[in-house]
């Protein structure tokens, strides 16, 4: 994925992904990113402290007044916005700032599209993965999902499937990312895969379900053809098919 501009609807699909989405660690994140990139000393310095204030507000969602004084930092600082922009000789960028500020205001996506062409887009991605706060998530997975243009909902999701499973071996990993990359990776694929992760498989028949999940036609054929002659018809049958719940079988009947 090249840096370039998404669309506030991009952005906006990752926090509904998660139901323990953290905005304080979003902006948090966000200010770290953007408030380095403000030119003005001064100005610098008021997004600073608008940004400390609203982030102490999120921390403690409960806290009346720490509300009340995160809402009136995030006024000041767009007040003061609106008054350079009145007076602007454009001696001074208030990009950033703006930027800044709608993420104070819980316009995350929009602060993202904003700032995505002088942060850049890893960056922004990481703070966004991370603020979703999900356990048991593959980032790595769902950055290169990302890169290869799948829609964050989906990317999000297969982190998710695969993070559960981060103890699989590294070759069967290897399948279920290539598996997510093409889009083919869903719930009743994980619990088929899963079969194979339990199966005691010698390094022989691991290399062999290898190649079996990756749909060698010849060796599907005569892994079918083994079961068959084991007396597995249905197994076979169902090995031709693609049925991926039968490899582990095909691949534990081989000689270790």
């Amino acid at each position: 994925m090249q840096d370039q501009a998404h669309p506030e609807t991009w952005w906006a699909q990752f926090p509904p992904s998660s139901d323990r989405f953290d905005p304080a660690y979003l902006v948090d994140g966000l200010g770290d990113l953007i408030i380095r990139k403000v030119s003005a000393p001064l100005l610098r310095q008021e997004v600073k402290i608008a940004t400390d204030v609203v982030v102490r507000g999120l921390n403690r969602p409960g806290n009346a007044e720490l509300a009340g004084l995160a809402s009136a930092a995030a006024t000041r600082l767009a007040t003061t916005l609106e008054r350079m922009a009145e007076r602007s000789t454009g001696s001074i960028s208030t990009v950033e700032a703006a930027a800044m500020s709608h993420a104070l205001h819980g316009r995350y996506a929009r602060a993202a599209t904003e700032a995505e062409s002088f942060v850049g887009t890893q960056p922004l991605l990481r703070v966004f993965l991370a603020a979703l706060r999900l356990e048991r998530f593959d980032i790595p997975l769902a950055l290169r999902l990302l890169e290869a243009d799948r829609a964050p909902e989906e990317a999000v999701r297969s982190g998710l499937l695969i993070g559960r499973y981060s103890w699989w071996p590294s070759w069967l990993l290897h399948i279920v990312t290539e598996r997510a990359l093409a889009g083919t990776l869903d719930e009743e694929t994980i619990a088929a895969l899963d079969r194979c992760a339990y199966a005691d498989l010698s390094p022989f028949q691991a290399r062999l379900a290898r190649r079996l999940l990756s749909g060698e036609a010849g060796l599907l054929a005569t892994a079918a053809e083994r079961l068959e002659g084991l007396g597995e018809r249905e197994a076979a049958d169902r090995l031709r098919d693609g049925d991926l719940n039968a490899v582990a079988l095909a691949a534990r009947l081989v000689p270790r």
